[in-house]
């Protein structure tokens, strides 16, 4: 489908015009379940969502969104994605409530969650909002290139920076995330790696 319609219809929707993102799903409903799929996998064995249902859940949390700003498909999928995460990690925090392990993540340095490994998306989460609150910008990168699935060109794109720095901001911003994870970054930390 042409990036065109789409920005046609993100334009509408920005316009208030909420039945433009009931025309708007359908064309890029695939690549929403893609991310879906991509979430759920690094999510534990048996878990009761399916990238159907996320999805949908994803577009009921997009339904709330009024006037929103968004520029072009990519940036629809970086909002889309987000809604996404938001609808698995509150799923997590029903599911959890009380019940948190605070142990250890054995997440990889490259910040890619395996299949069938048992991930803390809640913690992943807390760690996102401190890392914001202490570098906003690197915090984005992470979203746009973990969460939304955007190539390194893309992020640095959507983000006014080039390549080579949006390289070396997700080295940074990883690296300080595993430490992060694994109980190594104190929570009132006030520098990063």
């Amino acid at each position: 489908m042409p990036d065109h319609k789409i920005t046609v219809l993100l334009e509408q929707w920005a316009r208030g015009d909420q039945q433009a993102l009931d025309r708007l799903m359908p064309l890029v409903y695939t690549e929403l379940k893609r991310i879906a799929s991509g979430y759920l996998n690094g999510e534990r064995m048996g878990h009761t969502l399916q990238p159907t249902a996320l999805v949908h859940e994803g577009y009921l949390r997009l339904l709330q969104y009024h006037s929103p700003k968004v520029e072009n498909r990519k940036h629809f999928m970086v909002v889309a994605a987000q809604a996404l995460r938001r609808v698995l990690v509150d799923h997590a925090r029903r599911r959890d409530a009380g019940k948190r392990d605070f142990s250890r993540l054995p997440l990889e340095s490259a910040l890619v969650v395996q299949p069938n490994q048992n991930f803390d998306m809640i913690a992943l989460d807390d760690a996102l909002h401190l890392l914001s609150g202490l570098d906003a910008q690197k915090a984005r990168i992470v979203e746009l290139r973990y969460f939304a699935g955007l190539s390194v060109a893309e992020t640095a794109g959507i983000v006014g920076l080039s390549p080579a720095t949006v390289k070396r901001e997700w080295a940074v911003a990883k690296a300080w995330l595993y430490r992060a994870l694994n109980g190594e970054v104190p929570r009132d930390a006030a520098a990063m790696a």
